[in-house]
């Protein structure tokens, strides 16, 4: 048996939790998030603690087990706490600020990219130099940061670009002359 699929969530005062068939809908102070499981995989909601369980042995059945089991997870704690994601601008003249609640970033081309937060997630400008995405729904929190990062990835020689904060980047040396 899956060791993820098998761990129980417990649900914390402020968290409601309706599961109806194959539809699990987890409301909390910072929103709600609908979740529809699939075949294979029921939730089970007993005395404060939600269980995820498997109705067969396929191989994708095993599979999708730990992961419905960890999505669940995510959003019973997102919708109370919320998750962020940080983002660093490296280069020189790279500038990033809000204009409202749009992100408007300075990447070295002639022209400002301007970004529009999807519905749930919120965007912070601390720094010039650092973006902070925020959200109640991992997935999203994670796709909205990926698609920042996707307008200017790192490149290996200088390293500039949008990375993840603490992010590696692997530098390569530049082109040497053949004497």
């Amino acid at each position: 048996m899956s060791r993820i699929g098998k761990e129980i969530t417990k649900i914390e005062d402020g968290i409601e939790v309706l599961v109806s068939g194959k539809e699990v809908l987890i409301k909390g102070p910072l929103g709600e998030i609908k979740t529809i499981l699939p075949e294979n995989i029921d939730a089970n909601l007993e005395n404060g603690e939600l269980k995820v369980v498997r109705t067969s042995e396929l191989k994708q059945t095993k599979s999708d087990h730990g992961t419905y089991s960890k999505i669940l997870a995510n959003a019973v704690y997102g919708v109370k706490n919320g998750f962020a994601k940080t983002l660093e601008l490296v280069g020189v003249g790279y500038r990033a600020r809000m204009e409202g609640d749009k992100l408007v970033m300075s990447l070295g081309w002639n022209h400002p990219i301007t970004v529009e937060p999807q519905e749930g997630i919120k965007i912070e400008v601390p720094e010039e130099t650092k973006i902070v995405v925020k959200g109640f729904d991992k997935q999203l929190v994670g796709a909205v940061a990926a698609k920042i990062r996707e307008i200017r990835k790192p490149e290996p020689y200088k390293g500039k670009g949008i990375r993840y904060e603490g992010e590696y980047i692997k530098r390569k040396s530049s082109k040497s002359s053949v004497a």
